[in-house]
């Protein structure tokens, strides 16, 4: 139970929340299952080291992401990309009378 967790502090209760939501009931409990195994025990241990390992990738926190610009090789790819398409697209057109 995601509430009553004495290991968590308000602020990782939410993280949690918000990240693992499809896998929170509306009890707030946090869902796992595992049925690989035959043997019950062994289900369980699994289940256990999926929610230790979802519970601390939820509270990683993400790098931001730092604004690069296009270099001129890029642009000068896509441009070309886009005069090609644009040829190709033309292709495609009806002929009118008028265009001859």
């Amino acid at each position: 139970h995601i509430g009553n967790s004495a290991l968590l502090t308000d602020e990782q209760k939410n993280m949690i929340r918000q990240k693992l939501s499809n896998r929170i009931n509306s009890e707030d409990f946090l869902q796992a299952r595992s049925q690989t195994h035959r043997a019950q025990l062994a289900n369980k241990e699994e289940v256990i080291e999926k929610i230790n390992e979802l519970i601390s990738d939820a509270l990683k926190k993400k790098k931001a992401r730092i604004a690069t610009r296009p270099n001129k090789s890029s642009s000068e790819k896509r441009l070309e990309w886009k005069k090609k398409n644009a040829e190709i697209k033309s292709g495609r057109r009806k002929f009118k009378p008028d265009d001859y």
